[in-house]
C-alpha cells in the first residue's frame, strides 16, 4: 500500500474515533432494528401520543426482542448537540419516527412520521398494529 494511503486511512479513523462516529455503528454481522424518535423541547398532545404508543409497543409488546438485542429505541432530542447532530444525517428538523434496520453494518430507513402523525393519537390501535408489523417485516 503506498505511504500516502496509509497515512490517509489512518487519518480517516482516528477522526472517526475522535467524533464518536465508529463507536455508534454496530458491528459488521449484527442485525437489528432501531426505532429512533425524534422531538424538540415543546412537543404537542400527537407527539406526545407518538412516543407513548412506540414505548408501548417496543418495551411492552416486543420486550423479548428488545431483551435479546433484536430490537432497539433512542428517544433524540433534536435541542441538545448530539440531537441536532442526528436530526442533520436524517434530514428532520421536528418530531419524527423512524424504524430501521441494521444489517451488515448498513442502514436500511423507514420513516413511519406521517404514518404516526395519522394514526397514534386518535386511533392508537391502529398506530400500535402497523408499528408492530414493520417491526416484524424488518426482523425476519
Amino acid at each position: 500500500m503506498k505511504p500516502y494511503l496509509l497515512f490517509t486511512l489512518v487519518g480517516l479513523l482516528s477522526l472517526c474515533s475522535a467524533t464518536g462516529i465508529a463507536q455508534k455503528q454496530p458491528a459488521p454481522t449484527e442485525s437489528y432494528v432501531e426505532v429512533l424518535y425524534f422531538h424538540g423541547k415543546q412537543r404537542c398532545a400527537t407527539c406526545k401520543a407518538i412516543e407513548k404508543e412506540t414505548r408501548e409497543v417496543v418495551f411492552t409488546e416486543m420486550a423479548e426482542r428488545v431483551a435479546r438485542g433484536e430490537l432497539r429505541f433512542r428517544e433524540v432530542d433534536l435541542s441538545t448537540p448530539e440531537g441536532e447532530k442526528l436530526a442533520d444525517q436524517y434530514r428532520v428538523t421536528w418530531s419524527s419516527l423512524y424504524v430501521n434496520l441494521w444489517k451488515e453494518g448498513r442502514e436500511t430507513r423507514n420513516d413511519m412520521t406521517r404514518f404516526g402523525f395519522q394514526y397514534a393519537r386518535s386511533q392508537s390501535d391502529v398506530f400500535r398494529k402497523g408499528l408492530t408489523e414493520k417491526i416484524e417485516q424488518l426482523l425476519k
